[in-house]
C-alpha cells in the first residue's frame, strides 16, 4: 500500500485531513527528537533512522519503521 493511501485511510478513519495527519505525526517526531530527556539508548535508536536533517520527516521515519518490521 502506498503512503498516500495510508495517509488517506488514517485521515478518513479519524475524520481529519491528510495534512492534519502528517502535521500531527511530524509534531510527535519533532517532540521526541527535540526532547531534553534523552538517554544514551534513546539517542542510539534515533541515530539509526536515516534522515537528511536533524529530525526525520514522517516519510523517513515510516520508511525506517517499515524496513525494521520487514526484517522481523
Amino acid at each position: 500500500m502506498s503512503m498516500r493511501k495510508v495517509y488517506r485511510k488514517v485521515a478518513r478513519k479519524y475524520g481529519v485531513t491528510v495534512e492534519e495527519v502528517k502535521r500531527e505525526m511530524q509534531s510527535a517526531i519533532d517532540e521526541t527528537y527535540n526532547s531534553p530527556n534523552h538517554n544514551d539508548i534513546t539517542k542510539a535508536h534515533q541515530d539509526k533512522v536515516q534522515r537528511n536533517g536533524e529530525v526525520p520527516t514522517v516519510d523517513e521515519f515510516i520508511r525506517y519503521a517499515a524496513n525494521k518490521a520487514k526484517k522481523k
